[in-house]
């Protein structure tokens, strides 16, 4: 998959893997970097859905993924600008996205919407009950609320707290 917006989507977030708030919950200048990604002004709000629209964000600056993608509207216009983890459904579906159930298989670069409104991206193909993510807003122990999230962390999940899975485009 080289130069592919999965592939670069995966790399992005596994290098922003220690990420930690600063000053206070949900704070610090990269958390606000992650939020400014959004619609939402920055401020001390949960930022899960903020570090994938980032992510994404980023992925989209690569020339190549871009020149894959033909996208024919701007790609600032494309990309999902929400701070809201359950937006991404309905993101996708306006853009023709596949947007798969519980029980199929996640794959690397696919994200991930959880049923406890919070979502992060996969990073290895899901191989039994458990999908190996990247998130934000979460911590080590695997919470992910306002008040116990505290950075950007590789998780283990078992894939029944799932919503749904969206598989972003590989391009030709």
């Amino acid at each position: 998959m080289p130069h592919s917006l999965r592939a670069e989507v995966v790399r992005l977030a596994l290098a922003e893997v220690g990420v930690k708030e600063a000053g206070g919950n949900n704070m610090g200048e990269r958390i606000r970097e992650y939020q400014r990604a959004t619609w939402l002004a920055p401020s001390p709000w949960p930022w899960c859905a903020a570090f994938v629209c980032w992510v994404i964000q980023k992925a989209l600056e690569n020339p190549q993924i871009l020149h894959r993608l033909k996208l024919v509207e701007p790609v600032d216009n494309w990309r999902p600008k929400t701070a809201r983890a359950f937006d991404f459904e309905s993101w996708a579906r306006k853009r023709g996205l596949v947007v798969k159930g519980e029980n199929q298989q996640a794959k690397a670069g696919d994200l991930v919407v959880f049923d406890f409104s919070h979502i992060g991206i996969v990073v290895a193909d899901q191989a039994g009950r458990m999908i190996e993510t990247v998130e934000g807003n979460t911590n080590t122990q695997g919470s992910r609320d306002s008040e116990t999230g505290d950075g950007v962390w590789k998780k283990n999940r078992d894939y029944k707290l799932t919503r749904c899975y969206i598989t972003l485009p590989e391009g030709s």
